[in-house]
């Protein structure tokens, strides 16, 4: 429990924020709020690549709309999504990279699930990074991906966030820090954090 209870004092102000909603191995993120943003066609006209970060963690809330924002469940009576998928098989699946581990977000419990201690970032020029991996390689599935990113770019140019699509990375790094089936496919990640 002490090491819990140091890995979230030196966690920053994301950790501070959601401390109320964090238990050893689960976050609980925050409803999404549907009010926020920028008009569609003003947050296109202002997209942007970003490769410099504030030092600055993201907030709780942040996480939780961009996360939802990403591909989080917008129909609960079906279970579909802010990302269409082909066939709809869902199998685009949003981890977040954080100095302190690496989580699986869960859109139906709008969760974050710890799966591995210590910094898996692919690159460590944001306090978050999310890595989109897909069930599998095939061309429908990076598409899906592709949507996924979009809706991370979108949402990051609405909110006033930085962010850059990326497809380099350690995928061998990645598959053991996020636990990894051998059909999982890492597409593309998304340093995001607030402008330097």
């Amino acid at each position: 429990m002490k090491k819990w209870f140091f890995l979230f004092l030196f966690s920053g102000m994301f950790f501070a924020a959601g401390a109320q909603n964090r238990n050893d191995m689960e976050i609980k993120l925050e409803a999404p709020d549907l009010s926020r943003g920028k008009a569609v066609m003003q947050a296109l006209s202002e997209r942007q690549s970003t490769r410099e970060f504030s030092d600055k963690e993201l907030s709780i809330k942040d996480l939780s709309d961009l996360l939802w924002a990403a591909n989080g469940i917008n129909r609960p009576e079906s279970g579909k999504r802010t990302a269409p998928s082909a066939l709809n098989r869902q199998d685009v699946k949003v981890y977040v990279c954080m100095k302190s581990g690496s989580y699986l977000y869960e859109p139906g419990k709008q969760t974050l699930v710890l799966l591995s201690e210590g910094d898996a970032r692919p690159v460590d020029i944001a306090p978050v990074c999310l890595v989109l991996v897909t069930d599998s390689n095939e061309m429908m599935a990076a598409i899906d991906a592709g949507i996924v990113s979009q809706n991370i770019s979108l949402f990051c140019s609405g909110t006033g966030l930085a962010t850059v699509p990326r497809a380099s990375m350690d995928k061998a790094a990645l598959r053991e820090a996020l636990k990894l089936s051998d059909k999982q496919e890492p597409m593309l990640n998304h340093p995001v954090g607030y402008f330097k």
